[in-house]
């Protein structure tokens, strides 16, 4: 049944006469009477008789709009429902972090989130082969999401894509390695070293190939890990050289130094993806914002 023919229908039960439904409801009285008869064919009985020079419910008429009563309050109550939800940032957020952005941006931003009562977040790592990370928005609040190079799967018309900071791509090098007193290196430097490479098709492999055509020579890959904390391992035992990012490698006893790499400066784009209606919840502005400050304090 139609909620607003049955709105009409306790509208005449509450007033009495057409002409005072059509007055409160903005309608002309022709118009009240269509959709009283609309909604007689909708249940098939009479709901109203003549009375006079005016109508009058029938008992059928009686019980619908009754009931009718129900329906507009329940209505009433999920409007008031969704009100509330919309103004108020409570509510679970579902995030789907790669390893690294979880490094990145997790401590600090489940700290925030204890400072707004009731909103919570639940956070998974995933890292999607071919870094194919659209496919994950469809289960997520939120997914953060990289990119070296373009990444035209973002741009699509049903996803918001909220650019959150360009991280710099480094060369690691272990600690005593002959370059790790240089402010940066360039391709010629680095490409006879043995490399500590990725899959195939992962973000990194583009920055690889880049090196190979500035260098003029092919990098002998000697490992291959997606695991930027086995990676960066195995820099810091000898095995090789590798492209980690520059927030979340190196350090103070991780055995690794990071260096600019001269003349291609490459960078990987982190953004968070969703849905453009999920934007509207309250609670995701808040974790939104919350991201944005924390890429703020990182770049």
């Amino acid at each position: 049944m139609d909620v607003g023919r049955l709105e009409v229908l306790r509208e005449l039960k509450l007033r009495g006469s057409v002409t005072a439904v059509a007055r409160a409801t903005h309608r002309t009285p022709s118009a009240v009477s269509q959709q009283l008869k609309l909604l007689e064919r909708e249940v098939g009985a009479p709901l109203t008789e003549r009375e006079g020079r005016g109508l009058a419910l029938t008992p059928a008429g009686e019980a619908l709009a009754s009931a009718a009563a129900d329906v507009v309050v329940a209505i009433a109550r999920a409007e008031e429902t969704w009100r509330s939800y919309l103004a108020s940032p409570e509510g679970r957020v579902e995030l789907a972090v790669f390893p690294t952005a979880g490094r990145m941006f997790l401590p600090l931003l489940l700290r925030a989130a204890k400072t707004t009562p009731g909103l919570e977040i639940v956070a998974t790592d995933v890292d999607p082969p071919h870094a194919d990370f659209t496919h994950l928005v469809p289960d997520f609040d939120i997914v953060l999401a990289h990119a070296v190079g373009p990444a035209t799967s973002w741009s699509d018309g049903d996803l918001l894509a909220v650019r959150l900071l360009d991280e710099p791509l480094d060369v690691a090098l272990p600690v005593g390695h002959p370059l790790a007193d240089h402010a940066e290196v360039t391709a010629a430097e680095i490409v006879g070293e043995p490399w500590i490479g990725v899959p195939d098709d992962f973000p990194y492999e583009r920055l690889l190939h880049e090196i190979e055509r500035v260098a003029g020579s092919a990098l002998t890959i000697v490992q291959r890990f997606s695991d930027t904390r086995v990676t960066e391992s195995l820099v810091a035992a000898g095995e090789g050289l590798a492209v980690l990012p520059r927030y979340t490698s190196g350090g103070a006893g991780s055995g690794v130094v990071l260096r600019p790499l001269a003349q291609l400066a490459p960078t990987r784009r982190i953004a968070a993806l969703l849905r453009r209606e999920t934007a509207e919840r309250p609670s995701i502005r808040v974790v939104l914002d919350e991201l944005r400050s924390i890429a703020g304090s990182l770049g």
